[in-house]
């Protein structure tokens, strides 16, 4: 059988003008912007003139450790958006921007699958509406400023050695990653040592994200650290004047973008930060957005919830106040088996015992949301061809056991028709109880609270802690800045730091090399194992296949 691809099935829906998908999600003409045809930003006003107004009901969507095999979160949350609609629910999307790195890298784009999409997927998983180009211009903005400031006589004393500050771009680079600047002459800068990052691990992406308002943007750009003195006291972005023009730059980006799904669901795409690296979830301004002109709100957490749920759960709700009714954990067959210990090319054979072994993965993601979160949740199996019933009962009967329903989704090939069944079940959930809990306290040491993530959300035994780590943490505590929530870097394919370990493991211990103030975003970067902030190309990119036509047609996205 032959299955179009992503885009084939993409430009074989006809769109709405966006004028209309504003109408129907509630927005006055003077609350858009128009981006052309398809694509729109919402004005402040929009959010400003329903303050007042009751959320609806927020519904997250996690998963179980992600694998090669795939488990279609994002689809899952755009079937489930177009199920809820399908019901009769008013529901809104809210989802993060695709960074162009993994599009033209491994992962490819990020804006659904199937006739599970929001469009138009190519501008999407492209430039979009410019939002991360002006996160990236206000990083570099700031990275020259600094280099200006010492160029020019360093009245601030900053330490050479001591900058934090680098600069990025929004593409897999890896030669970036060390490098060696300001080389040339007097009149070419101070040589130093510097680096790149990719731009959604920006801490300009997490503030833009964090954000209330305007005016907590401008704050919270004030208060980044870009490095030390000779003192070792910390130099913020306040005391170069940088704030204020890097929030001219992001005045625009700051306005949530609005887009549709292929069956005409509302949907809000804003920001893009990495789960693996930084907290992986869309803007507040979005999220925010949608809860008030949508009885029922469906986002998204990168990656399992150890990581993009977590981070939700302990950085996002803290600052916006707000709490998930219900979640979803999206699985697959596949995975299960991949996380079972079976090869890659064995996917397709019936494996039961191979499903049975890998359980214990999706149930300490279970775990993680009802009993450490505190958070109603239901199971989507994501449906493959190669699924049999024999399999699926397994997972069933095991969840069964422990309460939680599972739910068959079949988005990918039917769209939110596929996710009536978890539609109804999801609205359900919301009726319930929900009594959002942390895993740590704001108040616990930073050792403490990395130990109680490890020991309640990873299952792990504990932590070790390097002597770098050590020093920077109380650098942290005699600086003040021991109260802030913890963002942890680690690898997204294990509960572990080890990518090698699949399944739930158990007794193991996370390596902490370096802890880290993102004071303007206002959390602790962890960064634990080999986690790199550049990442890098694969042998085969993703854009040897990426080209357009003579007459401007865009082929070869995924």
């Amino acid at each position: 059988m032959t299955y179009q691809t992503d885009i084939e099935i993409a430009e074989s829906v006809e769109m709405e003008p966006i004028t209309k998908i504003a109408d129907q999600a509630g927005f006055d003409k003077s609350d858009i912007e128009l981006y052309g045809k398809y694509k729109a930003k919402v004005n402040f006003t929009a959010l400003q003139k329903m303050r007042e107004a009751p959320d609806g009901k927020l519904i997250l969507v996690s998963a179980i450790n992600p694998t090669a095999a795939g488990e279609g979160k994002t689809t899952t949350v755009v079937g489930l958006g177009d199920g809820l609609k399908r019901i009769g629910k008013k529901a809104m999307l809210a989802l993060r921007e695709p960074s162009l790195g993994p599009v033209f890298g491994i992962k490819g784009g990020a804006a659904g699958g199937g006739y599970a999409q929001v469009v138009p997927m190519q501008d999407i998983n492209l430039h979009f509406t410019g939002d991360f180009h002006a996160i990236g211009a206000a990083n570099n903005l700031l990275a020259a400023l600094i280099d200006n400031h010492i160029h020019q006589g360093n009245k601030l004393n900053i330490d050479t050695r001591k900058i934090t500050w680098k600069r990025v771009v929004d593409m897999n680079d890896r030669q970036l990653r060390h490098i060696v600047n300001g080389l040339g002459g007097e009149k070419n800068g101070v040589p130093r040592e510097d680096g790149f990052d990719i731009t959604v691990a920006s801490e300009i992406m997490a503030i833009l994200c964090l954000s209330n308002d305007l005016n907590e943007l401008k704050e919270k750009l004030r208060e980044i650290i870009i490095g030390y003195n000779y003192d070792d006291e910390p130099v913020k972005a306040g005391e170069l004047k940088a704030h204020g023009a890097m929030a001219a730059l992001l005045k625009d980006a700051l306005k949530p973008n609005l887009v549709q799904t292929l069956e005409k669901t509302p949907a809000l795409i804003h920001g893009g930060p990495f789960a693996n690296i930084a907290h992986g979830c869309n803007s507040i301004m979005a999220t925010k957005l949608a809860l008030k002109y949508a009885d029922y709100t469906v986002t998204e957490a990168g990656f399992g919830a150890d990581l993009g749920a977590e981070k939700f759960i302990d950085i996002k709700s803290r600052m916006a106040n707000i709490a998930p009714d219900a979640a979803v954990i999206v699985a697959t067959v596949r995975a299960l088996k991949l996380h079972g210990g079976i090869a890659a090319s064995d996917l397709n054979e019936e494996n039961i015992q191979a499903v049975e072994e890998g359980l214990p993965n999706l149930l300490k993601h279970i775990e993680n949301m009802q009993d450490v979160f505190g958070i109603p949740s239901v199971v989507a199996i994501n449906k493959f061809p190669t699924d049999t019933e024999e399999e699926l009962h397994v997972i069933r009967k095991k969840c069964e056991e422990i309460g939680v329903n599972v739910v068959l989704s079949d988005v990918w090939a039917k769209g939110g028709k596929g996710a009536e069944d978890l539609a109804r079940e999801v609205v359900k959930l919301c009726e319930t109880e929900s009594t959002l809990r942390h895993p740590y306290s704001l108040e616990d040491p930073i050792p403490t609270k990395i130990e109680k993530l490890v020991q309640k959300v990873y299952g792990g035994r504990g932590i070790e802690i390097s002597a770098e780590a050590e020093r920077e943490i109380t650098r942290l505590v005699k600086l003040g800045y021991d109260k802030l929530p913890i963002c942890v870097a680690k690898t997204q394919y294990s509960l572990s730091d080890d990518p090698a370990l699949r399944g739930a493991p158990k007794d193991f211990h996370i390596t902490i090399q370096q802890v880290k103030v993102s004071a303007g975003a206002g959390f602790l970067v962890v960064l634990t194992g080999r986690v790199m902030t550049m990442p890098g190309l694969p042998k085969i990119p993703a854009a040897e296949n990426i080209d357009v036509t003579p007459e401007g047609k865009i082929v070869g996205l995924f």
